[in-house]
């Protein structure tokens, strides 16, 4: 799971990074309004920490922003206001809950699984194209009933590329939604494509009918293709 920190005090920021990560999450930190909005634009973030007070803005603002562009990404607002007022205007804003620092940390977590659970039914558990079908839940591939053995970044890039199903997905996309930089390289190009050389080994090679395409000097795209 992805989460957004927005925080601008860099010993929260830290802390909240260093125990998120040790619980499993893939944990970024934005320090300002403007920073955490090009973040959320760019999506694939399973939900976001938000502090209030930014250094150039309220994160009430960047709130109101996010549901106003059809954002339904759960926030969890983490901040020292903390009077019945603030709370209200919270929630009527757009936030999914609040929690007032300082706060307990098993606290936190409790209520980040209660909105991931809560986002879960929203958003789709399985991706599929033909017989090859991954359930995102479980992290389990299969085709054509058989396990398929993946890496975590293999998994990652074919994510991708079943979340853009029969659309080309650029290696300028694979860049930054799954190595998450901003922006492309020779090694990383190279990367790419020997993880996409290892899934058509893993995926396609078994198989008469391929899935994984490549469209020269564009990018890739998984759909149903001849043998």
């Amino acid at each position: 799971m992805r989460v957004l920190v927005v925080e601008d005090e860099q010993k929260v920021a830290d802390a909240l990074k260093e125990g998120l990560e040790t619980e499993g999450y893939d944990v970024e930190v934005r320090a300002t309004r403007r920073d955490a909005s090009a973040r959320v634009e760019e999506g694939d973030v399973d939900i976001v920490l938000l502090d209030l007070m930014l250094p150039d803005g309220d994160g009430l603002d960047l709130l109101s922003e996010m549901r106003g562009n059809g954002r339904r990404t759960p926030v969890l607002v983490l901040t020292a206001r903390d009077t019945l007022g603030d709370r209200v205007t919270g929630l009527d804003r757009g936030a999914d809950d609040y929690l007032v620092k300082p706060f307990a940390f098993d606290e936190l977590l409790a209520r980040m699984r209660a909105l991931l659970r809560r986002g879960r039914l929203l958003r789709p558990t399985r991706r599929a194209v033909s017989d090859l079908e991954m359930d995102l839940l479980t992290r389990v591939v299969t085709r054509a009933g058989q396990n398929v053995e993946l890496t975590p970044r293999e998994f990652a890039v074919l994510e991708c590329l079943l979340a853009h199903e029969g659309e080309v997905v650029s290696r300028a996309t694979l860049v930054s939604e799954v190595w998450k930089e901003s922006a492309r390289s020779i090694t990383l190009d190279n990367v790419i494509d020997v993880h996409i050389a290892r899934l058509r080994r893993k995926i396609d090679d078994p198989y008469a009918v391929k899935l994984i395409h490549t469209v020269r000097g564009v990018g890739f795209v998984v759909r149903e293709g001849v043998p």
